[in-house]
């Protein structure tokens, strides 16, 4: 009965990790076909946007000089967090990574959603990244 219960576990484990990996192969797919046409430069750096369970980050890259410009996420010290709703949360680090973008003579970004859907907190960053100033 013992043993049951354990090959129960480990099928419904290996299933997870066989779907986990197929998400995840699915993204990185998506990934490659958006940065075939996304490229960050000079004068249109790129908005690239990672997101984890709890978290979320932003990076300005120019990608013909390999640098980060600037960088905002959730865990950032200055950011005044009064909610705990990611979605809310991702519009501030937006806002943030605008002003700071601002703040460093950018004006125009090409948006990198980064193989996830431009839908949810995805989104909510972009809408606060443009109403901070940002163009694209």
């Amino acid at each position: 009965m013992l043993a049951n219960k354990l090959e129960e576990k480990q099928v419904n484990l290996h299933n997870f990790w066989k779907m986990s990996k197929k998400t995840t192969l699915k993204r990185n797919k998506i990934k490659k076909r958006i940065r075939r046409v996304v490229f960050g430069t000079k004068d249109q750096p790129r908005l690239t946007v990672f997101r984890s369970n709890k978290e979320i980050y932003a990076q300005v890259i120019d990608d013909s000089s390999s640098k980060t410009i600037v960088s905002a996420s959730s865990k950032d010290k200055d950011l005044k967090l009064k909610t705990s709703n990611k979605t809310e949360v991702s519009k501030i680090v937006g806002d943030s990574i605008g002003k700071k973008a601002i703040k460093a003579g950018i004006k125009k970004v090409s948006f990198d959603r980064n193989g996830y859907l431009y839908h949810g907190r995805v989104k909510s960053l972009a809408d606060g990244a443009r109403e901070a100033g940002l163009n694209f």
